[in-house]
């Protein structure tokens, strides 16, 4: 047995979290698995966290020191970002370094790229905690469900919007409040926008969409729609027809295509997602042989993403404390599987409007729908308090996006209507689970 050096780079929330994991299980792993990690260097802006994790004596400032470092085994990059995190996975790959990262916005966007330039070095990538922080589910794609096809990939993979939207629902509060108490509390950032606009969830259903379908899928493939303008209103409408309102991200496998966005979406409240509340993930798997899976956990915070953090480390560390060099990076998937266009796509919508208390609004609107093939299946109004304007709530049959996106532009040209304030769809599903073998 020898010992693994690591190099790692970023010491912010889930940089401490890995330090701290290594100093307090450092004999476990020896004792159990037979691997000593060893920190050989660590890296960061200032050196404040540096000394007050006891680690001064590897820093440095620049990343360069780490990746040159002829005796590290393994980098840990941490900072996030695209600048300098491609630099630094590429110039690790060149230096036979393998690389652990929970960087989703760049993996999103540039696995193709950084896996090639991996392959070509015979190094590897491990990102697990890059999907949904410490829920283990790329593991469970790449190794436990190999034997299936995987059909449908779907989830709550962004806990700063889950714990929005849960006490939205429970406290009948507005989103602009429970935004507010959340930066406060710590759990939005000052600048939520990656999250409340869908761009967090939709970099991880990327990653795990291209794992589990074994095809090329970007962050720019997935269909984005955030949760800004979700109501109270919404959320007690929702209830009323026994619906959760959770922002999905959904990646399904069809015949047609691959079919992946993120959006607000209505499911049954007896479905496991729909009772997944506060900060908390879960991603639903759906195999041809296996069926149904759930994995539910913590998507973020220092010590569950740094657990998947020094999960892939061990992975990596193992065989090279053993003298065996670790399995490289496999070529990345190409682009072989083509991406459904969301205007094809078919679905259930609740709409929501705000109009002019007028006689013929509801005429002008319903004719709107109808030309648009769009049938209604329910129609209610509104009392908001306002004597000049009231709120219409409809809810569709399945009909085409493309169609909606039309009825929507249309509705929102007539000087009867106000806003279209919310559409919201409704999942089918059923359709998750068609093609699993019957046993």
């Amino acid at each position: 047995m020898r010992a693994v050096n690591i190099g790692l780079i970023g010491l912010g929330t889930v940089g401490s979290g890995v330090v701290r994991l290594i100093q307090k299980h450092h004999d476990e792993y020896v004792e159990h698995y037979g691997v000593d990690l060893c920190l050989k260097r660590t890296c960061s802006r200032s050196d404040a966290e540096a000394q007050r994790l006891g680690v001064i004596d590897t820093f440095t400032t620049d990343w360069h020191d780490v990746v040159s470092d002829p005796d590290i085994d393994i980098v840990i990059e941490l900072i996030g970002g695209e600048h300098p995190a491609t630099e630094i996975f590429e110039e690790s790959f060149k230096a036979g370094k393998h690389v652990v990262s929970a960087n989703k916005a760049l993996l999103g966007r540039k696995m193709e790229h950084l896996a090639s330039a991996a392959a070509e070095r015979g190094v590897a990538i491990k990102c697990e905690a890059a999907a949904a922080g410490g829920i283990p589910v790329v593991n469970a794609l790449e190794h436990n469900l190999i034997a299936n096809e995987t059909l449908t990939i779907a989830g709550i993979m962004n806990g700063t919007t889950n714990y929005i939207l849960s006490r939205m629902e429970a406290e009948g509060s507005s989103f602009e409040d429970v935004l507010a108490d959340a930066q406060a509390a710590g759990y939005a950032e000052a600048d939520p926008t990656a999250d409340v606009d869908g761009f967090d969830a939709a970099s991880k259903i990327a990653i795990l969409a291209s794992i589990g379908f074994r095809t090329r899928i970007t962050t720019d493939d997935v269909y984005m729609q955030g949760i800004r303008a979700i109501s109270s209103i919404d959320m007690e409408m929702a209830k009323e027809f026994g619906y959760a309102i959770k922002l999905l991200a959904i990646a399904r496998n069809t015949d047609e295509g691959v079919d992946v966005r993120v959006h607000p979406t209505m499911i049954p409240r007896n479905h496991l997602l729909a009772s997944v509340s506060g900060a908390m993930n879960a991603v639903y798997v759906v195999g041809d042989a296996v069926g149904e899976t759930m994995f539910y956990g913590a998507g973020a915070g220092s010590f569950p993403t740094a657990s998947a953090v020094v999960g892939d480390v061990m992975a990596l560390a193992t065989p090279i404390s053993q003298g065996r060099s670790p399995l490289p990076e496999s070529e990345p998937f190409g682009h072989n599987l083509a991406i459904r266009n969301v205007s094809d796509l078919k679905s259930k919508f609740y709409i929501r409007l705000t109009v002019e208390d007028k006689l013929g609004v509801l005429a002008q609107a319903t004719k709107i729908f109808a030309d648009n093939e769009i049938s209604i299946s329910y129609i209610s109004q509104y009392d908001t308090g306002d004597s000049d304007a009231k709120t219409l709530i409809y809810m569709t049959h399945q009909t085409r996006e493309g169609g909606m996106e039309k009825a929507k532009t249309q509705l929102e040209s007539l000087d009867l209507i106000r806003e279209v304030a919310s559409i919201i769809r409704i999942e089918n599903i059923d359709a998750w689970t068609e093609n699993v073998f019957a046993n």
